[in-house]
């Protein structure tokens, strides 16, 4: 008489067919399979040596750390300048690794829910930031619900998260980039002459070292080039945490260029157009502006100024942004129409705007911008901004003034407080990714410091790969 047969039963007994193998092996795994059947298992030790307390002091003993890579270009940061720095370094043929420390690339354009991609358009509502940032917006574009508001100036477009996201992990599976995820760089390393070879992360895999030829500190916070000893100004300013509310219909901030504040610094003029609103008090019960997703909204928040280097102020500002967001979806709740909205994300990232801002070969300031200043190392352009006009970028605002073999991207380059409000902004980020990515590349190829790469060189491969420059 036959009987069904237990979960166990037929386990055991493609083991003893010798059916079943280990993942990714041709080994059976019939012995392991046995051994936990059997209520065996094996006993590691881990070789790290821990922190220890000597006379009152924790003192972390010195040791030798496993290379994970060695690469000619290691971009630490995944965020918008970091993946258009490695994508445009590795189109040269040049041996790249890109980490971040999420588990997914886009940095705030993506894990930070900043979906409004400003400022694009100068003064005219021409565009004026192309190259790898519109290489990418065109892949959005043939998406089902990627993308809104192209080509519409001085309307900006409206990305989608969880497509970007898509976007760019296909474009670094299929680039051959070496990428890693899930891990964070902590730590410069530096040869005897201080000079940047690499950095080190940690990740599950415990403390390791990348050692590279030239790095691209695309972390936003500066982090590899603070601890590589360049010199760099710290500053606060506000830290928000930007929502999707689903079930929506409504929409209550104007769209515009992008100005998040009543009056600009560079200009001390009102901007054009408002997508965030106050700070975390003080949401008010507000819907937001449209997605690419039907009938879901963003909500920007200014949010408090506050530390983003300071692991208290960082806390404090998740946990009381997130209840100040549930209180105002249920806010918006109260109008009638609007019962049945709902929370549908809060961004897995806090909105953090800038805290270090590099001391460069060229500072870029309010002075430069007003006074329409010219480069002969221009390697793109920012858009207007808040009745800011739009300005032209310096090569030297991405090396540092003294340490060798790095380079800096993103909202951690070389501009005074108030200009790096503007070069912070997602679009400014590609421009200064792309950028960095093509001297890092030249570096390899014409074996030279990034303080000594062809600028005719590097302005030629940038308008090969479509960025505008005038």
């Amino acid at each position: 008489m036959s009987k069904d047969l237990t979960r166990r039963e037929l386990m055991l007994r493609s083991i003893t067919a010798g059916g079943l193998f280990a993942a990714g092996s041709l080994m059976p795994v019939s012995s392991a399979l046995a051994n936990q059947a059997a209520g065996q298992s094996t006993t590691q030790t881990d070789a790290h040596v821990p922190a220890t307390i000597v006379d009152g002091k924790v003192v972390q003993p010195r040791r030798e750390l496993p290379v994970l890579q060695k690469t000619s270009i290691l971009v630490v940061g995944g965020g918008p300048a970091g993946t258009a720095a490695a994508l445009s370094a590795k189109r040269l043929g040049v041996d790249v690794t890109l980490v971040e420390r999420y588990g997914y690339l886009g940095g705030l354009a993506t894990g930070g829910l900043v979906l409004g991609i400003f400022p694009l358009y100068d003064r005219d509502k021409k565009q004026v930031i192309y190259g790898i940032g519109e290489e990418l917006m065109k892949k959005l574009d043939v998406l089902k619900f990627g993308i809104i508001d192209r080509n519409k100036a001085p309307v900006y477009p409206t990305i989608d998260a969880e497509a970007f996201k898509y976007v760019l992990a296909d474009m670094v599976l299929d680039s051959g980039i070496n990428a890693y995820l899930d891990c964070w760089g902590v730590d410069a390393i530096v040869d005897a002459k201080g000079a940047v070879r690499g950095a080190v992360f940690e990740s599950k895999s415990g403390r390791k070292a990348i050692l590279a030829d030239i790095v691209i500190d695309a972390s936003g916070d500066g982090d590899i080039y603070a601890a590589a000893g360049a010199a760099f100004e710290k500053v606060k300013t506000n830290i928000g945490l930007i929502s999707r509310i689903g079930n929506i219909d409504e929409v209550d901030m104007a769209v515009g260029r992008g100005s998040e504040d009543p009056e600009h610094p560079v200009t001390g003029q009102p901007g054009t157009g408002r997508p965030s609103k106050g700070r975390v008090n003080d949401l008010n019960g507000h819907a937001g502006n449209s997605t690419p997703a039907p009938h879901v909204n963003w909500l920007n928040m200014k949010g408090p100024v506050g530390d983003a280097l300071d692991v208290a102020d960082l806390t404090a500002m998740e946990l009381k942004h997130r209840r100040g967001t549930w209180g105002n979806v249920e806010k918006l709740r109260q109008k009638p129409g609007n019962e049945q909205v709902y929370l549908a994300e809060t961004a897995p990232q806090l909105g953090v705007r800038l805290s270090r801002l590099l001391d460069g070969v060229k500072k870029l300031t309010v002075q430069d911008i007003r006074g329409g200043a010219k480069y002969k190392d221009v390697i793109g352009y920012s858009g207007a901004y808040a009745n800011a006009p739009e300005f032209q970028i310096p090569y030297g605002s991405l090396v540092p003034s003294k340490v060798e073999n790095v380079l800096a991207a993103g909202r951690c380059i070389s501009t005074d407080f108030q200009v790096g409000d503007i070069t912070r902004l997602i679009p400014v980020c590609w421009v200064t990714g792309q950028a960095a990515g093509l001297a890092a590349a030249l570096c390899i190829q014409d074996r030279c410091k990034p303080r000594n790469v062809s600028v005719t060189k590097l302005q030629n491969l940038l308008h090969q790969q479509g960025a505008y420059l005038g």
